[in-house]
């Protein structure tokens, strides 16, 4: 008979995002290993994009249970004139930039009324209908997933109310997240936030970290044991066959959120400057971005003179998005231009790696990121300001090729397993 987990996420039915996809990789893989998942989602999420293909990859298995969220975007979009549909408030408000007064007094209203995040009003419903759930359908482990931390607050409680084992896994940091110092906090709110990460480490049965870097900053805080499970990208969807290429595209790719303080302002450069000295490589080169892309972003890649290879592919579901990487003659991995982002992962570097294709990072050279690209020989990471032509020159006269050495560790179904053995502890 299988034990039973009940995990408790906010993205469901997931969005594209690799680091997002994280639990429904796992749902799928779980069972194999005596493991049954229970989701329990909100019916209503604020998300920038929904995948509902991923759903045909959650096991029978697998059991889904919702309730209704209320959050403040509605009204945020309200007062900054967005349209009924725009999710959220763009790829990333919370950043160093310039913003509108309105911008500025919406930030200060959900850093400091809303705190972790603008989900904690799903907390206390949920712990009153989970603690119901459960007295009928028992579960031998709690997961939560964050970020919205708000998430971890509803198995602080459960686990406190229950004693089942819980297990806190941080897809991102909490106080230490590379846009928390933007959020324009008071005293009181930054106390909270501070309180509230600490009970959450030192209450729970066990901490997952993603990143060796920001494992150890949580052993550093916490006496519970931080066990490292990153993410990872899911074999079967890179084996399917691709038609061979013989149209004499240069494609440079970029897949997922393309947020402004992310723009890889020396790749274009450095292309347009390839494109001035070769005619022919500048007919060849396309620029595809598929996924949600800030103006930004867009505006930067003209203002070298390359808007003619620019493609716009919009939101793309996650096996599309998937052959564009594996169709790629370069993919771009540019991580945000701050220094915490030095110990993150992001989840889509995986699937980046499992492509097969030269990667072009940038980003801190000395990064978590920069390591594991190094690491599995899998491309370059060229600090923001650094020119990256040589490396596009090499790729391109097809003088380098990726290693893509020890990557297997990363395929979802050995780190299901991981998990799986995790659990097995806890019980």
């Amino acid at each position: 008979m299988m034990r039973r987990a009940l995990i408790i996420t906010y993205y469901w039915p997931p969005t594209g995002g690799s680091g997002v996809q994280r639990w429904v990789k796992f749902a799928k893989y779980l069972p194999k290993h005596g493991w049954q998942p229970v989701i329990y989602t909100p019916e209503n999420p604020e998300m920038l994009a929904v995948d509902a293909s991923l759903e045909a990859e959650v096991p029978a298995e697998a059991e889904v249970i919702k309730t209704h969220i209320r959050e403040p975007y509605a009204i945020y979009r309200s007062l900054l004139g967005k349209k009924k549909d725009a999710r959220g408030a763009g790829l990333n408000p919370i950043n160093s930039q310039k913003k509108t007064f309105v911008q500025k007094l919406m930030l200060w209203i959900r850093s400091n009324f809303f705190v972790p995040d603008p989900r904690v009003g799903w907390v206390k419903p949920s712990v009153k209908f989970l603690e119901e759930y459960l007295r009928e359908h028992p579960v031998d482990v709690i997961v939560t997933t964050g970020p919205p931390q708000s998430m971890h607050l509803i198995g602080l409680r459960l686990h406190r109310l229950t004693g089942i084992p819980w297990v806190a896994d941080f897809r991102d940091p909490w106080t230490k997240m590379h846009y928390f110092k933007h959020l324009e906090l008071g005293r009181c709110a930054l106390k909270k936030h501070l309180r509230l990460e600490q009970e959450v480490l030192d209450g729970c049965s066990a901490v997952i970290s993603v990143t060796p870097m920001v494992q150890e900053d949580f052993r550093a805080q916490t006496s519970t044991p931080v066990h490292l499970v990153t993410n990872g990208y899911d074999a079967p969807d890179f084996e399917a066959p691709l038609p061979e290429r013989a149209d004499g595209i240069f494609r440079v790719v970029h897949t997922g959120l393309f947020a402004s303080d992310g723009d890889p302002v020396m790749v274009w450069k450095a292309l347009a400057s390839r494109c001035a000295a070769d005619p022919a490589f500048s007919s060849a080169l396309r620029i595809r971005l598929a996924g949600k892309v800030d103006p930004e972003i867009i505006e930067s890649i003209r203002s070298y003179g390359l808007g003619d290879n620019l493609e716009m592919l919009g939101y793309l579901p996650h096996e599309e998005s998937v052959a564009e990487l594996r169709n790629a003659d370069i993919i771009l991995l540019p991580l945000r231009r701050d220094p915490e982002y030095r110990k993150a992962l992001p989840g889509k570097i995986f699937e980046c790696l499992a492509a097969g294709r030269p990667v072009l990072g940038t980003g801190q050279e000395d990064g978590a990121a920069a390591l594991l690209i190094a690491e599995t020989g899998s491309g370059r990471m060229f600090d923001w300001d650094k020119d990256p032509g040589e490396f596009i020159d090499a790729v391109a006269s097809g003088s380098f090729v990726p290693a893509r050495k020890g990557i297997k560790k990363y395929s979802r179904l050995a780190l299901s397993a991981q998990m799986a053995e995790l659990f097995d502890s806890l019980v």
